[in-house]
């Protein structure tokens, strides 16, 4: 008969493993990308139930957890390098992607759109066209730019954003328009600070694209 010190570690064991497997499929999903509450529902609700141990877990890493409850998303970001230059910076698990010009400006104006639709107290979903988009950079563009090579343009840039996790293409009949929603996430990489600072950036663009007209037409 097993004595009752091993069935207590037997069983301390076996409840260990259980945790550590709960755990794994919390940090794995996370690793991979962004979990939203409607995408996976029961994912979410262990989220919630466990995200000290998830924060103190990838905190190990030198990541740390972004959850916006009320939103209804989560993912991991790098913590930042330590200032002193004498610590040793690791390995980033978590990849910082360059972003071209016209992606960055997209972002901003989708942003932009966000804070507008939430300020009218609407629906909770911001969904927009491909040709709704299109007409946000159109102003940016000088004058007399080919309208379909605009919207294949728009069609790349588009297919960028969806990658990036802050778009989602939406299921439509054939024949109608290309609909994209986008994504709430989008506040939590695009802030109030970043959108003030490209402004200023948007400003500069449009004076140099002002200029650049000025001297076609010359």
């Amino acid at each position: 008969m097993m004595a009752r010190d091993e069935r207590e570690t037997a069983a301390g064991g076996i409840a260990g493993d259980a945790a550590a497997h709960e755990l794994s499929a919390l940090v794995i999903p996370l690793l991979k990308g962004v979990i939203y509450q409607e995408s996976d529902a029961g994912l979410w609700n262990s989220l919630l139930a466990l995200q000290v141990r998830v924060r103190d877990y990838v905190a190990v890493l030198k990541l740390e957890l972004v959850l916006d409850e009320a939103e209804g998303y989560a993912f991991l970001r790098s913590r930042p390098d330590p200032e002193d230059a004498s610590t040793p910076r690791l390995p980033r698990l978590v990849a910082r992607r360059p972003l071209s010009f016209p992606v960055s400006l997209l972002l901003a104006l989708l942003r932009k759109k966000l804070a507008e639709f939430d300020a009218s107290g609407g629906d909770t979903r911001l969904v927009l066209s491909r040709e709704e988009v299109a007409e946000l950079m159109r102003v940016f563009l000088p004058e007399g730019s080919n309208e379909a090579r605009l919207i294949d343009q728009i069609d790349v840039h588009l297919g960028k954003v969806v990658e990036l996790g802050f778009l989602r293409r939406l299921k439509v009949e054939t024949g109608q328009p290309t609909m994209v929603e986008v994504r709430r996430i989008l506040k939590a990489f695009v802030d109030a600070q970043w959108l003030a600072e490209f402004d200023q950036r948007l400003a500069s663009y449009r004076a140099q694209l002002a200029g650049q007209s000025g001297e076609d037409h010359e």
